[in-house]
């Protein structure tokens, strides 16, 4: 089971508000002031070369972004986001958490709710492993069709 799970949780006006400064920072700091860099650099490359107009700050922030994607382009090892979604616990597991649980939840009704519901699951899925498939006839399906006709 995987136990260093880490959560942010944003809660109310003020959340939102160092969640927006946190962003603003990020995009400052990896975005913006590489780009301002990258529009001295090349201004000051207008110096030695007279026929190359200056930059401004957004095209210096573009030339960042160019530079970035033809290094990602032609870098010899590839880059490779996935995408997973998230495993559901095994059988096992399952069992330890809610032995856990049996331990810790004598007297809280809550705990106790969610373990009868466990067990529960559980006795239908044993169930339907030892049983063989029972087709289910609606009665009420039977009646619709017999009053269409």
């Amino acid at each position: 089971m995987k136990k260093n799970l880490n959560v942010i949780q944003i809660r109310g006006v003020k959340g939102l508000i160092i969640l927006g400064m946190v962003v603003c920072c990020l995009i400052a700091g990896f975005i913006v002031f590489p780009g301002w860099i990258a529009m001295h650099m090349w201004n000051l490359m207008t110096v030695f070369f007279p026929d190359v107009p200056a930059i401004g700050c957004i095209q210096g922030v573009l030339l960042w972004g160019i530079m970035i994607a033809s290094y990602l382009a032609f870098k010899k090892e590839k880059l490779v986001i996935r995408i997973k979604s998230p495993k559901g616990l095994s059988e096992e597991e399952l069992k330890a958490v809610f032995a856990n649980l049996k331990k810790q939840g004598k007297e809280d009704k809550f705990i106790q709710s969610m373990l009868k519901a466990r067990e529960a699951e559980l006795k239908i899925k044993n169930a339907e492993q030892n049983t063989p498939n029972i087709e289910v006839i609606d009665e009420n399906k039977e009646e619709v069709n017999s009053n269409n006709n």
